[in-house]
């Protein structure tokens, strides 16, 4: 019975360290494919960086003022916004007529820019729209992610991924400290590797170096893509909450909510500049 006995434990402990052997397998296996997907997943997303101006699309900003619609087309070099709509509803004739000049004056003051004066407008253009694409793109290195599984989102197969702050993160500005003290949860295609829907939440305080302000727990925001061609993918939709205390004291808090939409080439499609190609530093 005793030698019975210490054969049965035996097999129990081997049996326990080939479960946990297994477990650590899987585990390192996900590990490796939600690595890999992000991978993938940030190349697809520097080819949509670069390809962006080359269309025009219309544009629905909410927030607590109400809501405008634009028509943006690009404009030698950098985009235009013409105003269609308020609150839902079409501007009037004089409205339309009014809007009809200023983007006519906007054409004509352009035209007869310097070189100088082209150069700064369009590299102004180029840094916001770096800026905006840093924080997007820095969550592929301020973040550990998990594979959770596979599940069917609009229309779209696609991997859920579960992303947590790195430890040892450092993030290169001010926009990305943000990320430090954020999780969140991206939804990318099965095929594609495109971003179809991403989102991030404040989990944790964090203090903005330079600035007297913090970004509290209720900040938050969700980004959507959708296809605008055989290989391109563009924001669709993005919505934020923020909720930050400036002087550590005083609460400001504010919500916008934008919808992208028509995508289509732009007829007076824009040289691509040097730095459109070679994407953000």
């Amino acid at each position: 019975m005793g030698l019975l006995s210490e054969s049965s434990k035996v097999v129990e402990h081997k049996l326990i360290l080939l479960t946990l052997l297994l477990s650590w397998s899987i585990c390192l296996s996900a590990q490796e494919d939600a690595t890999s997907i992000i991978k993938k997943s940030a190349d697809v997303n520097d080819r949509d960086w670069v390809a962006a101006p080359q269309f025009d699309n219309s544009e629905r900003d909410i927030d607590k003022n109400g809501d405008k619609t634009y028509e943006v087309t690009m404009l030698l070099g950098s985009p235009y916004q013409r105003l269609t709509a308020v609150n839902g509803h079409a501007l009037g004739p004089a409205q339309q007529k009014e809007e009809q000049r200023k983007y006519e004056n906007a054409v004509q003051k352009r035209q007869h820019e310097s070189p100088a004066e082209k150069s700064a407008r369009i590299a102004k253009y180029d840094a916001d729209r770096k800026r905006d694409y840093m924080l997007l793109e820095q969550m592929t290195v301020a973040f550990d992610f998990s594979l959770l599984g596979e599940q069917d989102l609009m229309g779209h197969r696609v991997y859920v991924l579960k992303a947590t702050p790195r430890n040892g993160y450092r993030p290169p500005n001010r926009d990305s400290a943000v990320l430090t003290g954020m999780e969140g949860t991206l939804w990318i295609d099965h095929d594609s590797f495109q971003w179809v829907k991403v989102q991030a939440r404040v989990v944790h305080p964090v203090s903005i170096e330079g600035f007297l302000a913090r970004v509290e727990p209720g900040t938050e925001f969700e980004f959507e893509k959708e296809p605008v061609s055989a290989d391109i993918w563009l924001a669709k939709h993005f919505s934020m909450k923020s909720n930050a205390r400036v002087l550590f004291v005083f609460p400001h808090r504010g919500q916008e909510d934008d919808s992208y939409f028509n995508y289509h080439k732009s007829p007076n499609e824009a040289p691509v500049t040097e730095s459109h190609q070679k994407g953000p530093d």
